[in-house]
C-alpha cells in the first residue's frame, strides 16, 4: 500500500492511496479532501503532480475511499515501505471518515520480505542458522535493489506495484536458494 500526501507538515493529509495484492489485483483513488483538510505544499505537488483542483474535480470523497479500503482490505496483512508516514495518512483518512483509526494496520515491507523468505526456506533442509543467514542476505539484497530503483514514481499504485515486484523477487530468490540447498 502507498499514499501520497498534500504535504509532510503537521496538517498534511492523504491525497491518493493505492494498493496491489499478491495476485496482482490493484486499486487506487485520488482522495477528495475532507472539509477541514487545508494544508497544501506546492513542493509536494511538484513531486506527485496532483493539484488540489484536480482532487476537488476528480477525487473520490474521503469517506467513500475509507469505506472501500475497509471493505477490501480488512483481514489482510498490509505493508508499506514507509509505514510511519503511510500509517499517519491512513489514520487521518479513517478518522475523517469517522471510522476506527486502527481498523487497518500497516507493517513494514521488510517484514513481508522476511516472512516470505522464511516460509520458503523452512521447507528446506537448511539449518536454522544457515536459514537465518540466507534470510538476512535476501532482505539486504532487496534493500539494495530498492535503492537501485531510484526515485519512486510518487504515484500510489505505481509505488505499491514496485513494492510487490520487490516482494516477488525476494520470494523467487528464496525459492532458488532453497532448491540449491
Amino acid at each position: 500500500m502507498d499514499f501520497e500526501a498534500s504535504s509532510l507538515g503537521k496538517r498534511g493529509f492523504p491525497i491518493e492511496v493505492g494498493w496491489v495484492a499478491e495476485n496482482g489485483s490493484e486499486e487506487g483513488y485520488l482522495i477528495r479532501p475532507a472539509p477541514d483538510w487545508d494544508e497544501w505544499d506546492a513542493q509536494a505537488e511538484q513531486i506527485h503532480g496532483i493539484s488540489r483542483d484536480r482532487l476537488l474535480r476528480e477525487g473520490t470523497p474521503h469517506d467513500a475511499v475509507a469505506g472501500r479500503m475497509l471493505d477490501v482490505l480488512s483481514g489482510h496483512d498490509l505493508f508499506a515501505s514507509a509505514p510511519s508516514w503511510d500509517g499517519q495518512w491512513l489514520s487521518k483518512l479513517l478518522r475523517a471518515a469517522r471510522l476506527p483509526r486502527h481498523a487497518l494496520r500497516l507493517r513494514d515491507t521488510e517484514e513481508a520480505h522476511r516472512a516470505v523468505a522464511s516460509a520458503v526456506l523452512e521447507r528446506t533442509s537448511m539449518t536454522a542458522k544457515a536459514r537465518a543467514e540466507r534470510i538476512d542476505l535476501l532482505v539486504q539484497a532487496a534493500r539494495e535493489a530498492k535503492s537501485r530503483q531510484g526515485i519512486p514514481a510518487h504515484r500510489a499504485v505505481d509505488d505499491a506495484r514496485q513494492e510487490l515486484q520487490l516482494w516477488l523477487s525476494v520470494r523467487r530468490q528464496a525459492e532458488a536458494a532453497g532448491a540449491a540447498a
